[in-house]
């Protein structure tokens, strides 16, 4: 890899800074290394690509997992003859800065911007112990796909489309603006750097056409509602580009038993008045299945009682939360006359007077001060 230093380290942030505070450290860092603004300074621009590295792995959430994980050994893999990781390339790092600030600064290199297809997104649902563990998913998505007749060139037969002459296969038409370099799409082949000469007749040079299109989606253990997984190059296809990616947008479903508090799970388990009073062993539902659990005499309604790793798996691996169980005390709608003599003598004993919510307060004063 182009840098050992950690990830979190190089963005100066915390391991449990959100996406936000990642996007918004790393704008701040490419802002002032960015080689358009320190020409011929070979330290900023290592320091710049050392920044869009960390930030191309943690702004994915796949990635970052895995990095949580196993460091930076989780993509040594990945590495190719030239010692660098294939998936980090300068490109790459392009791709990520246009991503936050536009085409406003051109890449150090002159290399222009990589374009690809339109981004997809699918709102996908699971169960709540599927969020907690993880699972598989299989999904059907409407997109556009390489054409099959012309191999996604947009050209008949297959044969390769031609260098763009306005922008020379650049993709960009180039301005110089004072200190900026200003990029502008190249408007004949709209970035794409080729131009269709002969058009295929199966999907008239677009180079793709409309498909149902089955994928598997693994969701990693820890996910919770509105959490987007992103799977590369599965969104739409355009001639001479990159497919684009498609995100999957979680929604966790309700639960009979269960609320989520970040990696706590919180469920409500109901006892008897007799149960509070005398003490029990409960069987207490989680997401392993039922456990026994003990309350002492006394337990009051809306006591919390924690159930250590018994929440849900952290996405990052930090770890797995606790379930929170609260007991709420039910007192009973309707009571034979044996057990409401039974209560009575009780509320006597106690020195209270069952049904005392009848009687008026000038009453009670005189019941109390004769």
């Amino acid at each position: 890899m182009a840098t050992t230093r950690d990830y979190y380290e190089t963005l100066d942030v915390d391991r449990r800074a959100d996406g936000d505070t990642i996007k918004r450290a790393f704008r701040k860092l490419a802002l002032k290394y960015h080689p358009d603004k320190n020409p011929g300074d070979k330290a900023a621009e290592d320091r710049f690509r050392e920044a869009s590295e960390a930030y191309q792995v943690l702004s994915d959430a796949e990635q970052r997992a895995r990095y949580d994980r196993f460091g930076h050994a989780a993509f040594q893999q990945t590495q190719g003859a030239g010692g660098g990781s294939s998936g980090f390339s300068s490109a790459g790092f392009e791709d990520i800065f246009g991503d936050i600030f536009g085409d406003l600064f051109g890449g150090g290199g002159g290399r222009s911007r990589r374009r690809h297809g339109e981004d997809l997104q699918y709102s996908l649902e699971v169960s709540f112990e599927e969020a907690a563990f993880g699972c598989e998913k299989t999904i059907e998505i409407p997109r556009q796909s390489p054409c099959e007749s012309c191999r996604g060139t947009g050209n008949r037969e297959g044969k390769p489309r031609d260098r763009c002459a306005d922008c020379k296969g650049a993709g960009q038409i180039r301005f110089q603006q004072g200190f900026f370099s200003i990029a502008k799409t190249c408007g004949r082949c709209q970035g794409t750097g080729q131009v269709v000469t002969d058009p295929c007749g199966g999907c008239r040079g677009a180079g793709s056409v409309r498909q149902q299109k089955s994928l598997k989606v693994d969701i990693p253990g820890g996910v919770d509602n509105g959490t987007r997984l992103k799977l590369r190059g599965e969104g739409e296809h355009a001639a001479g580009v990159a497919a684009g990616d498609l995100y999957v947008l979680i929604r966790v479903a309700e639960h009979q038993h269960f609320r989520r508090d970040g990696n706590e799970v919180v469920c409500d388990v109901h006892v008897s008045f007799p149960q509070a009073a005398l003490g029990s062993e409960l069987d207490v539902p989680t997401l392993d299945g039922s456990v026994k659990m003990k309350i002492k005499a006394g337990t009051q309604s809306g006591s919390l009682f924690r159930l250590r790793g018994r929440g849900v798996p952290d996405l990052h691996g930090y770890g797995r939360g606790d379930q929170i169980t609260r007991i709420v005390v039910d007192v009973p709608r309707q009571l034979d006359p044996r057990q409401r003599e039974l209560l009575r003598e009780f509320a006597e004993i106690s020195g209270e007077t069952a049904g005392d919510e009848h009687k008026g307060f000038f009453d009670k004063v005189r019941e109390k001060f004769g």
